[in-house]
């Protein structure tokens, strides 16, 4: 859907501080409090654009609940050998393209900086997050998040969440 959905100023506040939120939280490593932004029956899935313009789902990652989330932090945290590095997220206005009887749809254009241990900064990736955002009363949860890589490569792994 093109264009922008007139919504109260509460809701767009609400909608525009979970994006907010989810950012800070990986940015400040609070990873474990990450699978909390998502609904229990979840949708997270990396994917580049050639891949999402063509109608494919195969992507970089695909999990479908929110405990595979939380598998991939314990694992990121106890299984995983990586470099230690971190990420700050730069994210645009969002845009609140569509809406249902529960559920609104969200776009947010972003690039993320990744610093190493040596401070070696770099473009790690850019582009789109397309969500499905619900409440769960007065708390907006997403219950998809579709990131929508610009590249058709990554530079290297993805260990820590985008």
């Amino acid at each position: 859907m093109d264009g922008s959905v007139n919504l109260g100023a509460d809701v767009r506040r609400q909608i525009e501080d979970l994006i907010a939120d989810y950012a800070h939280a990986i940015d400040d490593d609070r990873l474990e409090e990450w699978p909390d932004f998502f609904t229990d029956n979840c949708s997270y899935r990396i994917i580049n654009r050639e891949n999402h313009a063509k109608g494919r789902r195969v992507g970089i990652m695909d999990c479908s609940s929110k405990g595979m989330l939380r598998d991939r932090i314990l694992a990121l945290r106890e299984a995983n050998v990586y470099e230690p590095h971190f990420y700050r997220h730069l994210q645009s206005d969002t845009r609140i393209t569509g809406m249902d009887e529960d559920a609104y749809e969200v776009e947010t254009s972003f690039a993320i900086v990744r610093t190493m241990q040596e401070g070696d900064m770099s473009i790690f990736c850019a582009g789109q997050f397309v969500d499905e955002i619900v409440f769960d009363g007065d708390t907006p949860l997403f219950r998809k998040r579709l990131v929508v890589t610009d590249s058709n490569r990554i530079h290297t792994l993805i260990v820590i969440p985008i």
